[in-house]
């Protein structure tokens, strides 16, 4: 019994009324003036069932593969030969109804997973001299204006440039709530469009854009086998041997056909072969729909194990860009006018540390004005006329430059907190302090990593240690380490390997290394770095930690619940068929208990899901 696919086989639907139909019309050919053909009927029920079965059994041994659909074979071919008709009739529909049954589960644990790849898009609306054009998204190109309609998914990565979007991100991020997305800013593929139709200009081809990688992770993740499902494979040959073994043993003690018959019947083998994938793949799904996107069973399995936690700083404990976090104004100025004349000119620029600037003042309701005769000096600063005033905000240097000056005076300022400078009609006004904070989640986020099962975590980063210092402070962490290059991430993952599962979480160029290292690397964010997610073993497709907490917990519970399966559902199978052996137990009962056994199992791994 292999996990079944997408839909409910055809094939074991017709199995499943053959059976069906097969037991049914035994029952009642005695009273159709048919009793002769009894026997019959059920035979050639079995022997349909038993068709199809020796042929699946063959294939998978020409793979290699040794399936334990053997059992239920060697249970109907035997009952068939020794003439019980009824329970080779019983054995063929528990087996077809197992079949279908094991199609469910695996399609309930898929769901999730299946619900990603039905929403990929095929073709794209791409304005082209003027007109409106449906081409397939791979054509699709940066630059190219693409207009989104109401309901439509967006095809790929882009900046809305006309109008105004209305997103559910719940694909990607599992969250419920809409997100507005104005003029200029990013849209991620994969996104649904709620309201009016927008124009976006796309930002890369739809083979690079986020929703992509998702879909191609999603794949992994389905075509990956967890080690727990590779050792189930292993103990499988083992349950083979020991029930052909326990039940040629019945029959040579007792002498009694019918008893090893039962032996045979009773056993089940669905705690191995399907227990175990259907509780990975409904934990996987479940991760999925909090935001934790993982590249295969294997990924599940050995996270749950994880008992030590290596993070970087920006973009994970950080928000990972450089926000408002003080005004020091000179004489006679206010803070809010500063923030003002400086906000106003930044609209010209795009850079990420102007859009901080911009986005403080507009959450402040500060009233902007229409910066004029812009010029910015990339990298340093920009200058401007903003109501009548010739305004310079920028580095220290660019801005002393710009006054004529050798020098500005520097106030003082906390580790990792970067200086704006702010002049105004040849004067300075000011400093605005930029600097990266601490996401307000991340206090609870490191709480629940611990309730999950994390017994150590190391923040590990490239910023100075003193910035290190700084972010650390209160948070309770484990090891606080600054300054690190690239392979010095990888040494500290290596150490921390030493004393149990190590799982590393970042979202940078220079985390790739230390990501691969892990025994789980995770990158933090859909949008990070190409290295950082191609080396990653899981990606968190919204940023925040909670969800890695929740992602984790989701894995501990999914392992435990296809361990307890597995023991559970072997020791029932175990006591069943010694109990068949010692003759309290007939074949008819027996297969139903096994079919009951497999029920058991099977909605227990279920559980993954809840």
């Amino acid at each position: 019994m292999q996990p079944g696919g997408a839909t409910l086989s055809p094939i074991r639907i017709v199995l499943f009324v053959i059976a069906v139909a097969g037991l049914a019309g035994g029952l009642i050919a005695p009273y159709a003036g048919f009793a002769a053909l009894q026997s019959w009927i059920w035979g050639l029920a079995a022997g349909a069932v038993l068709a199809v079965l020796l042929y699946e059994i063959v294939t998978s041994l020409l793979k290699g593969e040794v399936g334990l659909d053997i059992v239920a074979g060697l249970s109907i071919s035997v009952a068939l030969a020794f003439g019980e008709t009824l329970a080779a009739g019983v054995v063929a529909l528990m087996y077809a109804g197992g079949q279908l049954l094991e199609d469910y589960a695996a399609n309930r644990a898929r769901a999730d997973m299946k619900a990603l790849l039905a929403r990929v898009p095929k073709t794209a609306l791409r304005y082209i001299d003027g007109h409106l054009e449906e081409v397939a998204i791979d054509t699709v190109r940066p630059g190219d204006r693409l207009l989104i309609r109401q309901g439509d998914i967006v095809p790929v990565d882009g900046r809305v440039s006309h109008g105004r979007a209305l997103l559910d991100m719940a694909a990607l991020t599992g969250e419920s709530v809409p997100v507005k997305v104005m003029h200029g800013q990013e849209v991620q593929s994969g996104a649904r469009s709620l309201d009016t139709a927008f124009d976006m200009l796309a930002a890369r081809p739809a083979a690079e854009s986020t929703y992509a990688g998702i879909v191609r992770l999603v794949q992994a993740a389905q075509a990956a086998k967890a080690p727990m499902v590779r050792l189930a494979d292993r103990y499988a040959l083992v349950f083979l041997v020991v029930t052909v073994a326990l039940a040629g043993g019945t029959w040579l003690v007792t002498g009694d056909r019918i008893r090893m018959l039962a032996v045979l019947v009773s056993a089940t083998p669905c705690p191995l072969i399907l227990a175990v994938p259907v509780a990975i793949i409904s934990g996987m799904g479940k991760a999925a729909r909090r935001g934790l996107l993982m590249k295969g069973g294997p990924v599940l399995e050995t996270m749950a194990r994880g008992v030590n936690l290596v993070i970087d700083k920006t973009g994970t404990l950080t928000k990972g860009r450089a926000e408002l976090s003080g005004i020091i104004p000179a004489a006679h100025w206010q803070p809010e006018e500063m923030l003002r004349l400086a906000a106003s000119l930044e609209q010209a620029s795009a850079h990420v540390t102007a859009a901080s600037i911009v986005a403080a003042a507009q959450t402040r309701g500060l009233a902007l004005s229409y910066p004029q005769d812009v010029h910015e000096t990339a990298g340093e600063g920009l200058e401007g006329i903003v109501d009548g005033h010739r305004i310079i905000v920028g580095g220290h240097d660019f801005v002393a430059r710009r006054l004529g000056l050798s020098a500005l005076p520097r106030p003082e300022r906390e580790p990792g907190t970067a200086l704006a400078a702010l002049a105004v009609s040849g004067r300075l006004a000011g400093h605005l302090l930029l600097a990266d904070a601490v996401r307000p989640e991340t206090p609870l986020a490191l709480e629940r990593l611990r309730q999950a099962g994390i017994q150590r975590i190391v923040l590990a980063s490239g910023d100075a240690q003193s910035v290190v210092d700084r972010v650390g402070e209160g948070l309770g962490l484990d090891l606080l380490r600054g300054a690190l290059k690239p392979e010095e991430k990888v040494a500290i993952v290596a150490a921390e390997h030493k004393s149990g599962i190590t799982l590393m979480v970042g979202d940078g160029v220079n985390d790739a290394p230390a990501l691969a290292v892990a025994d789980v690397g995770i990158s933090m964010g859909a949008t990070g770095s190409a290295a950082a997610t191609e080396s990653a073993d899981a990606v968190l497709l919204v940023d925040d930690l909670t969800r890695l907490a929740e992602g984790l917990s989701a894995a501990r519970r999914a392992r435990a619940i296809a361990v307890q399966s597995v023991l559970a559902g072997l020791g029932l199978s175990f006591a069943a068929m010694l109990a068949a052996a010692f003759g309290y137990i007939t074949v008819v009962e027996g297969a139903l208990l096994q079919e009951a056994i497999d029920v058991a199992v099977i909605l227990n791994a279920l559980r993954a899901l809840r």
